[in-house]
């Protein structure tokens, strides 16, 4: 993250976060952010898709479509996590070798899309094994400026390079939630006004298009003290210097952490009127010092846990900043912009710092050292929350699917264009409950499934 491998986009100042701009990685490279994120693996809770209320989205149609994914993924235990990380996972009582679940309260060790010690990605998964097989070619060191329509079917993409792509069939359009409603809006798909302020002319006026912007918003408790977690210590140097050939002996080691090693799910606002008692925040715990005075990476060792809302309510919008392809769009989250969703947070924190100090982590416990005493009172959490937060880094919704005003018919084509199909997380109405890896995946799958379907009849 924040390499060349990385778009590194940032989000308009957020009013109700100190009108901070906010960091939002997204992967540069094959097999796009399942190359640079953590890796987590989380299908999300079965009435996070009953909830997308489209039948062909239920969780009895989605889980035939993850088990496939899965097949060809792997998704298993981390190799060899640190012993926090171990100990954090009986926090909420033990799963065993199992993840923790957003089906209920629950801790654990995560699950990831890893191999033999190192990531699998999307791209190693799919995307390669599609090549050998001589009827996929990929093009890299090009960006797609715009999509050109015939007689309303989708025909042409255009590079940044000049050059120009003709369909036969159809286009599938993968670029993600910040990606796809660029493409579009440059297409002429989208907020006709937006679009003619720009100079694009309109081929079709679909609102819906780049709003619906929606992530986890996420915040966390920095621990620190010797002895306790990964970090640039005296005292670890040769531990360090070792685990390359720790890997690449065994696959084990320092080298095999996927960073974000566990967490859990848990209850944090009070249960509602209506008796929802499911799990509303999620914790991330990373076992690696984590620099909270500037840099992230720092010296010292410790430890590091964060919380992110299951299903914020809060949503922002992208709109493009120019019609020039090179230039990053206007995106504004929306954070906190419905306030229960910093509420949860607060009540969040306080119960993670319960469940930190109630972990059964022995001699390599390490006291917190921010926010610590400057954050007891629920304004100063609120306050801490809106100078500090981030988001989990899994903006979804943009092209949403839905009924005739979602710009996204619940097969995926865009509504009004023939043989223009979306297929990534921006087509999601609402979050899943967990990281958005997985379910990612799995849309990529069913669309599969839709087009193939759809190119034969």
């Amino acid at each position: 993250m924040g390499s060349k491998r990385d778009w590194s986009f940032k989000s308009a100042p957020q009013s109700a976060a100190e009108a901070r701009a906010l960091k939002i990685n997204r992967g540069r490279m094959l097999g796009g952010s399942s190359s640079i994120n953590s890796m987590v693996w989380f299908r999300g809770r079965a009435d996070d898709f009953d909830g997308w209320n489209l039948p062909e989205w239920s969780w009895d149609k989605v889980q035939p479509a993850f088990e496939q994914v899965e097949a060809r993924i792997t998704p298993q235990r981390l190799p060899d996590p640190h012993a926090l990380s171990e100990a954090f996972g009986h926090t909420l009582g033990s799963n065993g070798v199992a993840p923790p679940t957003p089906e209920r309260e629950s801790a654990g060790v995560f699950h990831t899309n890893m191999r033999n010690g190192r990531r699998w990605s999307a791209a190693d998964a799919f995307l390669r094994p599609g090549i050998q097989t001589g009827r996929l070619t990929v093009i890299t060191g090009a960006n797609t400026d715009r999509i050109e329509l015939e007689d309303g079917v989708a025909k042409h993409i255009h590079l940044t390079d000049g050059r120009k792509i003709t369909a036969r069939r159809g286009i599938a359009l993968s670029t993600g939630s910040i990606g796809s409603p660029s493409i579009l809006m440059r297409s002429g798909l989208g907020p006709a006004q937006h679009l003619r302020d720009l100079g694009i002319e309109v081929a079709r006026d679909i609102p819906g298009i780049g709003q619906n912007l929606h992530d986890h918003p996420a915040i966390g408790l920095h621990h620190a003290g010797p002895n306790s977690g990964y970090g640039l210590t005296a005292d670890q140097a040769l531990a360090w210097a070792l685990s390359p050939l720790q890997w690449l002996l065994a696959r084990k080691g320092r080298m095999t952490s996927n960073f974000v090693e566990a967490g859990a799910f848990f209850r944090a606002a009070p249960i509602g009127p209506n008796g929802d008692a499911r799990p509303d925040v999620q914790t991330h715990f990373i076992p690696y010092m984590m620099g909270y005075q500037g840099k992230a990476i720092t010296r010292g060792s410790g430890y590091f846990a964060d919380i992110c809302v299951c299903r914020p309510k809060s949503r922002g919008a992208l709109t493009l900043a120019s019609k020039d392809p090179n230039a990053a769009p206007n995106i504004d989250l929306g954070v906190f912009s419905d306030g229960s969703d910093l509420e949860i947070l607060v009540h969040g924190l306080k119960r993670l710092r319960e469940v930190l100090a109630s972990a059964p982590f022995e001699h390599l416990s390490a006291p917190e050292v921010f926010p610590a005493a400057t954050a007891q009172t629920d304004e100063e959490f609120a306050d801490y929350i809106r100078s500090r937060c981030g988001t989990a880094y899994h903006p979804v919704g943009t092209v949403h699917m839905g009924g005739e005003e979602a710009p996204l018919t619940p097969e995926m084509r865009i509504r009004g264009v023939e043989s223009l199909w979306v297929a990534d997380a921006s087509v999601m109405p609402k979050i899943t409950s967990a990281n958005t890896n997985a379910p990612s995946m799995m849309i990529g799958h069913r669309a599969a499934e839709m087009i193939s379907r759809a190119l034969k009849s």
